[in-house]
């Protein structure tokens, strides 16, 4: 399954997609293959970005199809789409690139080193718990776009956390300081366990949640909790 997601890196914000499940590769495939193409695959408005989507799709399903590596990612830097595959093997693959890519026009490189432990996938590409929840955030926000809902509308919303033992979890209720947040329950299933919910009213733009997400992720990170998500109402928009 693929997520997207952006990075900020060095002053700088780095757009990524990641292959999420490519992990099962990693026992049989310690080489990190590289195809970088000079192409700013960011302004989706562009004349030529349906083209060169079509690249884009074309060279994963080629590499893939010779079952030669598997597709891990991709990172838009400096103006460079940059793809990256893992191989079992670095055989023939910087001239299998070369014949899809030659006639394209478009300026390409390609690289293979080797990468036995995987530094790179995740490190560089796979998303931090914290971008994690981000991404889960975007999808519930799409999720309540597509039904109409008034993300400014402010309404209660419900955020669950988790702790590793019942005394970090009571320590982090009786001690709760943070500004507009209240305790609602506490949770304890075999997916969460030691864990509650924390209600706080604000609105549900990407920016309100991805602040509000941020400060939980802090103060729960304090107690060596972990942040696990949110849910909220439907509210829709007045006629």
């Amino acid at each position: 399954m693929r997520e997207a997601f952006t990075r900020e890196s060095d002053d700088s914000l780095l757009s990524i997609e990641i292959e999420i499940d490519a992990g099962m590769h990693k026992d049989d495939s310690p080489w990190l293959f590289s195809v970088f193409i000079k192409y700013d695959g960011l302004d989706d408005s562009s004349e030529s970005y349906e083209e060169f989507l079509e690249t884009k799709e074309s060279l994963i399903i080629g590499i893939e199809y010779e079952d030669k590596a598997n597709y891990l990612g991709t990172r838009i830097v400096d103006g460079w789409s940059e793809f990256y595959f893992c191989a079992s093997s670095a055989k023939d693959l910087n001239t299998m690139v070369t014949a899809m890519l030659k006639d394209t026009g478009y300026a390409y490189e390609s690289n293979i080193i080797k990468d036995k432990k995987w530094n790179f996938y995740e490190t560089q590409l796979f998303p931090t718990p914290l971008e994690l929840a981000h991404i889960q955030s975007a999808k519930i926000i799409f999720l309540l776009e597509e039904e109409g809902d008034d993300l400014n509308s402010v309404r209660t919303v419900e955020h669950y956390l988790s702790f590793e033992t019942p005394t970090a979890k009571n320590r982090f209720i009786n001690t709760l300081a943070l500004d507009g947040f209240s305790f609602k329950d506490e949770i304890d299933t075999e997916e969460f366990q030691h864990a509650v919910a924390l209600i706080k009213e604000h609105a549900v733009t990407h920016d309100e949640v991805k602040k509000v997400v941020e400060e939980l992720f802090e103060a729960v990170g304090k107690e060596g909790g972990f942040y696990e998500g949110w849910s909220t109402t439907l509210v829709l928009k007045e006629d």
